[in-house]
């Protein structure tokens, strides 16, 4: 278009068509807002203008939209990504989007389906999704582990506890790749609900991702600073696995695999950085963690002293938990919140310039862990408004900006993901700065947050003014090329 114009100037022509496409309305202008995007620095009053479900103008002066909304007195940034969501449905969907999420991945689990977990979401999601190969369900598959049957996220025994024979690794290879050649976004790995994968397993899953220059969003296999079997340890292995095999990795919520260890594993990654591996990392706002009561990740609970069980907290009912109770809600699908971290570990690892923000969330019928509703409102509420940890900027880049730059190179539709600039889709996150937060708790953890105004997914509006619009699906598959693999 510009080579068009400038011949036009040349020949002293107005080229009508070209005119037209810059003074014609455009479909949706956000007016008066604070635009700021973290990938060029910008941050000024600007309007944005959205035509055909991405953004078209970001100008100075006001522009002609069929619809407006006036941002005046409030941030306009793109939409956030969210690396670690489990809740992949619309009871999900919709509390994400009211905390300002317009993309929700699952990655660390992975799904067992890449094409059917894409088949069952197209025209029916309210925010864009995907998902990673899970190494952890191929495992459960494999070792025909009992979770199968239940449908937990999780390993119930077998996937748990059995070392895997060379073929059956084969096996879990073969399912792992046939994934990503369906567009998976990665290879999701949870080395703390598999112990018993052995660090040959690790590497062969590693030598899949690497074929399909995908990354490894893993959960590291153990917590703590006592050795063996420390974060230290844990990050060693999958660092080790990264610079052996080339596929980069993202080890998921350092907060919660870290614990006081916290400042020392962030230190690790960026020595590996330093190296020029591909290592990231990621963390959610919140010292308690949740998980499934029945996952191999507590069997250390098991035989552990009495104190340790008022750490852990049943989600159905609230209770703090005894040894008696403990063994007697050991059953697939119930949740418990583990109080083990600190906030001041938690507040490292926030802000730590390393970490991008997910939020390991779900709730299930209204019940789970506030990260779901409440982490990106708390962020900007507590980390940014209340306490200065954050500047505005940083958190945005944190919210949108990282988390789509590691996933650019295995899926390049994420470089019009996490910013606002011409080309760049429309997804869009509108809130007040005086007023956003989190009001989810961990006895009412699917209270939305407040603040959020509006939030654009592919130019439509799904929330206005605070509130869900009804009957949209304008989500759409977030995923990598299909059948793309290396040479």
């Amino acid at each position: 278009m510009r080579s068009r114009l400038i011949a036009c100037i040349a020949a002293g022509l107005l080229c009508p068509a070209l005119l037209d496409a810059q003074t014609r309305p455009f479909d949706l202008v956000i007016q008066n807002g604070r635009v700021i995007d973290p990938e060029s620095g910008l941050d000024a009053v600007r309007s944005v203008g959205i035509r055909n479900g991405r953004i078209a103008a970001v100008s100075g002066r006001a522009l002609q939209g069929r619809s407006v909304i006036d941002a005046r007195g409030l941030v306009v940034a793109p939409g956030f990504i969210d690396l670690h969501a489990h809740g992949q449905n619309d009871e999900n969907y919709r509390i994400y989007a009211q905390d300002g999420v317009t993309t929700a991945l699952e990655l660390e689990a992975g799904v067992a389906d890449i094409p059917a977990f894409y088949a069952a979401r197209q025209d029916k999601s309210l925010i864009n999704y995907g998902a990673s190969a899970g190494h952890i369900k191929a495992r459960m598959t494999v070792m025909k582990d009992g979770g199968v049957a239940h449908g937990t996220i999780l390993p119930l025994d077998s996937a748990g506890h059995n070392i895997a024979s060379d073929a059956q690794i084969g096996e879990m290879r073969k399912q792992i790749e046939a994934g990503l050649a369906a567009g998976a976004l990665g290879v999701g790995m949870g080395l703390e609900y598999t112990p018993a994968a052995t660090r040959h397993e690790v590497l062969e899953a590693f030598r899949s991702a690497a074929k399909y220059h995908a990354p490894v969003f893993v959960h590291t296999r153990a917590t703590g600073t006592a050795e063996p079997g420390s974060s230290i340890e844990s990050y060693l292995e999958v660092i080790g696995a990264s610079a052996i095999t080339g596929a980069p990795v993202h080890i998921v919520h350092v907060n919660s695999t870290s614990l006081t260890a916290t400042p020392r594993t962030l230190a690790l990654i960026q020595d590996a950085r330093n190296r020029g591996l591909d290592v990231t990392a990621e963390a959610y706002p919140y010292a308690a963690g949740m998980t499934e009561l029945a996952s191999p990740l507590l069997d250390k609970f098991a035989n552990g002293p009495d104190s340790m069980f008022a750490k852990l907290m049943l989600v159905s009912t609230g209770e703090r938990l005894t040894r008696a109770t403990f063994t007697a809600n050991r059953k697939p699908g119930a949740l418990v919140i583990l109080f083990l971290n600190t906030p001041e570990m938690e507040a490292v690892a926030i802000t730590s310039p390393l970490t991008a923000i997910a939020s390991d969330g779900i709730l299930l019928n209204g019940k789970g862990h506030p990260r779901a509703a409440g982490t990106s409102g708390r962020v900007l509420g507590y980390y940014v408004r209340e306490t200065g940890q954050l500047r505005l900027v940083d958190a945005i880049r944190k919210l949108a900006l990282m988390p789509a730059q590691r996933l650019e190179r295995v899926a390049p539709m994420f470089r019009s993901k996490g910013r606002i600039k011409v080309g760049a889709d429309a997804d869009i996150t509108v809130f007040d700065p005086a007023t956003v937060a989190d009001r989810a708790t961990y006895q009412q953890p699917a209270l939305p947050s407040v603040g959020f105004r509006h939030v654009l997914v592919n130019g439509v509006p799904v929330v206005t003014d605070g509130v869900i619009k009804e009957g949209i699906y304008p989500g759409r598959a977030a995923r990598g090329p299909i059948g793309m693999s290396k040479p």
